[in-house]
């Protein structure tokens, strides 16, 4: 067998390049570029091979600069989503900081399922030089280094201690990369020296390798078995998740509500599985919730959830399903989440080959002429109580609504709004109303500050036209790849809404009696805003400025300013201010946040017993049900 000598780096960079995920009739590379920054740890390592490959085959593996470790990770996991899981990017980072600085990033997406790929550098393996500059030493564990902290939040850990585990390494790492069942951050630590030294690869090592996307079909026998239980029920309810997505089972999802016409909440992760204004589509489910999903959901006596992890925003905290006989039917690819809640009926296979079946089984049946018609009648009454909250009521200071709602006015089915955390999230939930599968991406299994403009420019890079709207809090928080988007000439738009401090965990902490304390950004001691000016700060990271001036028009300017951006080349942001206690129409949702039940404040003890009222409906979801008449 043919071989050929290079350093371990070179080794990885090459065979990287030549792996392929295989979808179906889908067919792209699985890495199609690396982010790094370079440290001591990796600059003659990884960052010699990306360079060599740069002058003597450029278009092996792209390089991209970034300018902090956690948000090229978070530009990964987005560039995962868009691509529906068949694609990611590598990331490389030196020693010490620049690897835990990929902590977090890592974190979010093993939460969220999404693969990406860490290369962070390590201590040296031959300990000729210990302690190494940024080392962490530990007196009783000499193997420990930083990276260790990567093994909890990695779906796949592994450390090249010398260069022929080089093989096991990647293969493993391909493996979980490619597996939906599995996927999530991947971390293969490389120790500063092995990076450099010297092994003899196999040809075939570095050759074309097509790694096949699993589609499971269900068991058999048991998709009869889901009919019969959904023939039986008298309110069966689909919860749609990320499943639906990553499968690409929205044809499929659509057929079967449109001949059963059984009704449809998303998860957040779910939504784009139906259009807003499908006949069968109720919109978000639990504690951001709309009114029409979240009522039906309470009295459903089936709930069928596909392809979601059932979060506890999902579930409303375990309050959103009253009906005392409810059985839960989990079609998920994961055993993990399919068996959650003590399902009746777990099916462990693909969305999109499970709901083939299932089309076929319920092939006649139909839900009741009055259960459907319930249905209908709760969505009209929530679209009305959502574009009665859209109309501009001219104010300097508008709400984030009307806001919400100027920028899906400008915008078009073939943009994806961009978010993560704060209050626009729970907002976007309710109100954004998706008109394409791929047009919502909120990041909120982890909630990341931080995550929304990394996550843009990663879902630029997958080729989506990303509207990011993100608060001040997240915005402070991490807006370095702004620089990114600018020196490549990167197109999308950031819709920054200034409110002076944390809205969400502000009206959060009003609700629990705490009376927003810690949560406005005020001079300390003071009642008085502190004079931050982010859209000047935007301007100076090289990207295009549109201010919104308080003015009565202001919702007006707003709309008129995403057409400008959309219409520009380049990267846009658009700094607008808003009134942080103007709240969006209540869906009648809940979530646990346990309150004190001794306090000497008023507003705790306020709170406290309305928590006390609200958890008497909290229950297990076992889902087992009576047994059926």
């Amino acid at each position: 067998m043919a071989k050929r000598k290079m350093t371990v780096s070179q080794a990885v960079v090459e065979f990287l390049a030549h792996q392929y995920t295989v979808d179906g009739d889908y067919r792209e590379r699985t890495i199609p570029g690396v982010f790094g920054i370079f440290g001591h740890g990796n600059v003659a390592g990884i960052g010699q091979a990306l360079k060599q490959f740069s002058v003597d085959n450029p278009s092996l593996m792209p390089y991209y600069q970034a300018r902090n470790e956690q948000a090229m990770v978070h530009e990964s996991s987005a560039f995962a989503r868009i691509k529906r899981r068949r694609a990611t990017f590598a990331c490389t980072a030196s020693v010490g900081p620049g690897a835990t600085n990929m902590l977090t990033g890592a974190a979010v997406a093993t939460t969220n399922r999404l693969p990406v790929l860490l290369l962070p550098s390590d201590v040296f393996a031959n300990r000729a030089s210990d302690p190494v500059l940024q080392q962490l030493e530990m007196p009783h564990d000499s193997t420990l280094s930083v990276n260790d902290a990567f093994k909890p939040l990695s779906r796949f850990f592994d450390r090249v201690q010398r260069p022929e585990q080089l093989f096991s390494a990647l293969l493993g790492a391909m493996r979980v990369l490619t597996d939906p069942a599995e996927t999530g951050a991947v971390t293969i630590c490389l120790p500063e020296d092995v990076q450099a030294e010297i092994i003899e690869v196999p040809e075939e090592f570095l050759a074309d390798r097509e790694w096949r996307i699993r589609r499971p079909r269900p068991d058999a026998g048991i998709v009869k078995e889901v009919a019969r239980i959904v023939k039986s029920s008298k309110a069966p309810f689909i919860i749609a998740g990320g499943g639906i997505i990553y499968s690409d089972a929205h044809g499929e999802l659509q057929k079967l509500v449109e001949t059963t016409k059984i009704p449809v909440g998303a998860s957040q992760a779910g939504v784009g599985s139906l259009n807003w204004d499908h006949p069968q589509y109720l919109g978000s489910v639990g504690a951001t919730g709309t009114t029409a999903a979240n009522r039906l959901a309470s009295e459903a006596d089936v709930v069928i959830g596909i392809g979601t992890r059932y979060s506890d925003f999902t579930t409303a905290s375990r309050t959103a399903f009253q009906n005392p006989n409810v059985k839960f039917i989990n079609i998920n690819i994961a055993s993990f989440d399919a068996f959650k809640h003590g399902s009746s009926l777990p099916v462990v296979a693909d969305a999109r080959e499970t709901l083939k079946e299932l089309i076929v089984e319920l092939n006649g049946y139909c839900v009741s002429s009055e259960y459907s018609a319930k249905a209908t009648t709760e969505m009209k009454s929530w679209n009305a109580r959502v574009d009665e909250a859209f109309v501009d009521q001219k104010r300097a200071l508008p709400s984030q609504t009307e806001i919400i709602h100027a920028v899906q006015s400008a915008s078009d089915a073939n943009d994806t709004v961009v978010c993560a955390a704060g209050s626009l999230p729970g907002d976007l939930h309710k109100l954004w109303r998706v008109r394409s599968p791929l047009g919502y991406h909120v990041e909120y299994a982890f909630s990341c500050m931080g995550y929304e403009i990394a996550a843009g420019v990663g879902a630029a890079r997958a080729g989506a036209n990303p509207i990011v709207m993100v608060g001040d809090g997240s915005y402070l928080m991490m807006h370095t790849e702004i620089v990114s988007a600018v020196a490549e000439g990167i197109k999308f738009i950031i819709v920054l809404i200034q409110n002076h401090g944390f809205a969400s965990i502000g009206h959060l902490s009003e609700s629990v009696g705490s009376q927003r304390f810690g949560t406005q950004y005020r001079y300390s001691g003071k009642d008085e805003k502190l004079p931050v000016d982010l859209a000047d700060n935007a301007a100076s990271l090289g990207i295009d400025v549109i201010r919104i001036e308080q003015t009565p028009s202001a919702i007006q300017d707003l709309y008129a300013a995403v057409e400008k951006a959309k219409a520009s080349s380049k990267a846009t942001l658009i700094h607008i201010n808003s009134d942080p206690l103007l709240y969006s129409p209540d869906g009648e949702g809940w979530w646990d946040v346990p309150i004190s039940p001794i306090s000497t404040l008023a507003s705790t003890q306020e709170a406290y017993k309305i928590y006390k009222a609200a958890l008497s409906k909290q229950r297990p979801l076992l889902g087992n049900g009576a047994e059926d008449n």
